[in-house]
């Protein structure tokens, strides 16, 4: 639903870059603790309402956790939100935060309609209202006539279909009863129709197979530097993406360009012997027996379980493949912790620091279990660092720090591949994942 029927005070273009949206301008004291917006006049909601100074306050009010059981943001949790005048509103941080501008492209909806109206019938200020949602089947959006930008969008109605797996999106999209099928698998791309091609690029994933750091013998850099260089990761996305897939040597995508730190991807390219020696001086000469769990509502993450367990064997390392339930991995790996090995993909963000910081020792959610002295400083030295080239070698450092110390086996950003009729033009990818409606066109139509 962002970028077609919600929009908040600033909005992402394709680059990752922020733009203004309800946001007319904007201004960021020196000291990086105030930030201090005006709004657009007459920018309209859905429901034909115009947007006040207190429908932005509500939202980034209700998004701190004023009205809810707990904060639904945890950078706006951080922060004081005062309105200064009919137009303008304050955001007052106790301690310089370069991560908290991405927050505030976070939804304003209208103060005086309920969650449960929301949840209802969503009311936004994006070039699309919401229609229908018919559950398991589709949500139709159509043209909002009043959107704040001329001209915009072209395409009057838009459905999103709802599809149970993908032969059944595959067989819709040949019959022509789709136009558009996002994230269609690779072996698929031979079956698409004569009228429709297919665009592909980094989706700015980052697939994995993690080891619990604190669980033997994965307490062990060398056992995990022996794994990295037993893993073939070359061959796992010839077999497992069709060759379809950008290898990684770190926590971070090519996607981020500017904080990506290259050089890292071939560091542990495969080396049997290597990691033979490796398993050896750390006292497991024999191999061990471990369990690699994987979600197996992701064929994609099952397909490269099954790849890495075969070449594991090669150096001794006996795999046996435990395939879960999502519910059940959220609840056993990522909450409790309770796992040896598991292959996930960390979907990607706007802004470095969440991508790196899920490695942090104190952060919650570091079910890896990766600590790390240096490490932690450096996390903490990015957030307060203004200086974009200085950030970017810090994060650069950090991802040094990971390829050197591999909590886990880094595989590949799996590439997005998107299959379009050839009637449709302006398509565009972005560094999260979204479907921006708004920007396209109808070729027949012009």
């Amino acid at each position: 639903m962002m970028f077609n029927v919600f929009e908040g005070l600033l909005k992402p273009n394709s680059k990752g870059e922020l733009e203004k949206a309800i946001a007319e301008s904007f201004n960021i004291s020196e000291d990086g603790l105030v930030y201090t917006f005006t709004i657009k006049d007459n920018v309209k909601f859905h429901n034909a309402q115009t947007v006040t100074i207190e429908d932005v306050e509500y939202s980034y009010k209700r998004l701190r956790g004023d009205f809810t059981d707990k904060p639904l943001n945890s950078n706006l949790a951080k922060a004081e939100i005062k309105v200064v005048n009919n137009n303008t509103i304050k955001f007052t941080l106790k301690e310089v935060n370069t991560s908290f501008i991405g927050s505030l492209t976070e939804a304003v909806i209208p103060a005086n309609m309920s969650d449960a109206q929301h949840g209802s019938n969503p009311v936004g200020t994006g070039p699309y209202k919401f229609v229908e949602y018919v559950p398991s089947q589709k949500i139709v959006l159509a043209k909002f006539d009043d959107y704040w930008i001329k001209n915009i969008p072209a395409i009057k109605t838009v459905e999103f279909r709802i599809f149970a797996d993908d032969q059944t999106a595959l067989m819709s999209l040949q019959s022509g009863a789709v136009d558009i099928y996002p994230r269609i698998n690779s072996e698929n791309l031979d079956l698409i129709p004569d009228n429709y091609t297919y665009v592909e690029g980094a989706q700015n994933l980052v697939q994995i197979m993690a080891m619990n750091n604190k669980v033997k013998p994965f307490n062990s850099v060398k056992v995990r530097k022996a794994i990295n260089y037993a893993v073939d990761v070359d061959a796992i996305i010839n077999s497992v993406a069709n060759g379809k897939g950008i290898k990684l040597g770190s926590n971070m995508s090519p996607a981020m360009e500017l904080y990506y730190q290259q050089g890292l991807e071939n560091k542990y390219n495969i080396n049997i012997e290597k990691a033979k020696q490796l398993l050896k001086e750390a006292g497991y000469e024999n191999g061990f027996k471990t369990t690699l769990v994987v979600p197996s509502n992701y064929q994609f993450h099952v397909d490269t379980a099954q790849v890495i367990a075969s070449q594991l064997g090669k150096v001794g390392i006996e795999v046996e493949i435990k395939k879960v339930e999502w519910n059940n991995w959220l609840q056993e790996v990522y909450s409790n912790r309770n796992y040896e090995m598991t292959i996930i993909a960390f979907t990607g963000k706007l802004d470095p620091h969440p991508v790196l910081n899920r490695y942090a020792s104190d952060y919650r959610k570091n079910f890896i279990n990766f600590a790390n002295d240096r490490y932690d400083e450096l996390m903490k030295q990015a957030v307060t660092t203004k200086d974009q080239s200085q950030r970017a070698e810090i994060y650069k450092e950090a991802q040094r720090i990971l390829a050197e110390e591999v909590p886990c086996v880094y595989i590949m950003d799996p590439n997005l591949l998107v299959a379009l009729n050839k009637n449709i033009e302006g398509y565009e990818m972005y560094p999260i994942y979204v479907q921006d409606m708004s920007i396209l066109k109808l070729k027949n139509e012009q």
